[in-house]
């Protein structure tokens, strides 16, 4: 027996996860349609990543028609989405799940049977507005797969030998969260430090997965030491003021929350992988040149270690109280 779904999943949370867990002991195959417009605040593309990784060896599809989304906006509604839906099902589907009134009507449209399950939410008390309106408050319903979309992240940036990756572990520890570590480090430490441009290819996207990874572990906040900017001015420094422009493209498109600009102003440490003490200067006021020119909400942290400590929790607590 073959039935199916379908959603907007946004987002996608644990409530439809017990969704598709009750339709999918139900039936042999099971197809997820994930339904988006261009207009919706959420990608379409990222919530059926949401579903599809989720559910890999599901049937999850991503139907783009720009449909209404309610029967008073068309006079044609039904027939529209009956069009759409039955264009995106396997041969032979009988049998429609939801948690939604709508369901009866739209089964009886299809000429499917309906299957309600948990209408009232008592097996998963939450809703995708309830998570829009305060996904901090309903954390525990949001899957790992999503929570990245939430989290708040906070970058680590400065010249090297500055402490960004002693800080960056200390801030994870005192807010019960996790960081991602240099990648760039963990390259230059196995391959050496003469690079080219395909070895800040391997970097960039080193610190990306790293992030990406680390993101689905973060307890609503993320610490990430270095990012693609700090990979750029790198670049810059090794390859003769050239970056490859995807690199540029991601640092621009991936957004951080607060930017931690740490100084130069404590003592130089040569741990086997740095060799630049005489352009830490300028890698700091390139750094702050790229984040006040971007408008990019960024803190200076300097002094001593302890002073750097308390400069960070201080701007990282501001940060979360600015959110609430």
């Amino acid at each position: 027996m073959k039935g199916f779904l379908l959603g907007k999943f946004m987002p996608f949370h644990k409530g439809h996860q017990y969704l598709i867990a009750s339709a999918r002991k139900q039936v042999d195959h099971l197809t997820v349609l994930v339904c988006s417009v261009q207009a919706e605040p959420i990608p379409g593309w990222l919530r059926y990543a949401w579903v599809k990784n989720t559910y890999p060896d599901l049937d999850v599809r991503h139907v783009t028609d720009e449909n209404p989304t309610e029967p008073s906006d068309h006079p044609d509604f039904w027939n529209i989405w009956k069009a759409t839906i039955l264009r995106n099902l396997p041969e032979g589907t009988e049998v429609l799940f939801s948690s939604e009134l709508y369901g009866e009507q739209l089964a009886e449209e299809l000429g499917m049977r309906h299957v309600l399950v948990d209408q009232v939410r008592s097996a998963v008390p939450i809703s995708a507005t309830m998570i829009r309106e305060n996904p901090q408050q309903h954390w525990e319903f949001i899957p790992e797969e999503v929570r990245p979309y939430y989290i708040k992240r906070v970058a680590l940036v400065g010249p090297e030998s500055c402490g960004k990756s002693v800080l960056a572990e200390t801030l994870a520890t005192h807010f019960q969260t996790v960081f991602v570590e240099e990648y760039g480090r963990t390259y230059c430490e196995r391959f050496g430090m003469d690079l080219t441009q395909l070895d800040f290819a391997h970097i960039a996207g080193g610190q990306l997965y790293r992030e990406d990874e680390m993101a689905k572990k973060a307890n609503q906040l993320l610490f990430c030491d270095t990012e693609l900017l700090v990979t750029q001015i790198w670049s810059e420094v090794f390859l003769n003021g050239h970056c490859q422009p995807w690199i540029f493209d991601m640092n621009h498109r991936r957004p951080y929350d607060l930017f931690l600009l740490l100084a130069p102003d404590i003592p130089w440490h040569d741990d086997g992988t740095r060799a630049y003490a005489h352009t830490r200067e300028w890698q700091f006021e390139r750094l702050w040149q790229e984040l006040s020119s971007r408008n990019l909400p960024f803190q200076i942290i300097n002094g001593s270690f302890t002073d750097r400590e308390e400069k960070a929790i201080a701007a990282v607590n501001a940060l979360l109280s600015d959110s609430e």
